[in-house]
């Protein structure tokens, strides 16, 4: 039996994936921040708010290629927005950093993931625990197709 249900689902994950065409992750809202940079470039500035790290531990947290990253970090550093620096322990290792300018952008893109939570968060509240458990079970099975 065809509620066109299966149509709803398909037309809307046509839109999810229009929606996130070359995009890292899917925030809601539009970015406040002046400078315009990719979400990628600003995924790269929150991480690097939390820690100084390395180009492979950020294209192994973000499931993008080295080359990716390293093009990124490069359009960043020509902005002044990061800066390298030597491991302390191991001379070889090169550890990115954040310069003072780009802290409030990757404040800006962590506020920019709560606000998507939150929105998430209120969708579902209109949802009875049980219809929420529904929708749980459904997502769980959806993302196993994708395996």
């Amino acid at each position: 039996m065809s509620t066109h249900l299966e149509n709803q689902i398909d037309h809307f994950l046509s839109q999810v994936m229009q929606f996130a065409e070359n995009k890292h992750e899917i925030l809601l809202g539009k970015c406040q921040s002046d400078v315009k940079l990719t979400s990628t470039q600003e995924h790269l500035l929150m991480l690097l708010s939390e820690e100084p790290t390395t180009n492979a531990r950020m294209a192994e947290t973000l499931s993008v290629s080295p080359a990716a990253i390293t093009k990124a970090l490069k359009k960043l550093q020509d902005m002044a927005l990061i800066f390298p620096t030597k491991s302390k322990t191991d001379d070889r290792v090169v550890l990115w950093n954040l310069t003072e300018k780009a802290l409030p952008i990757a404040q800006e893109h962590a506020a920019h993931h709560a606000a998507t939570l939150d929105s998430y968060h209120q969708l579902i509240q209109k949802y009875t625990t049980d219809e929420q458990e529904v929708i749980k079970d459904f997502l769980n099975r959806l993302a196993e197709k994708f395996k």
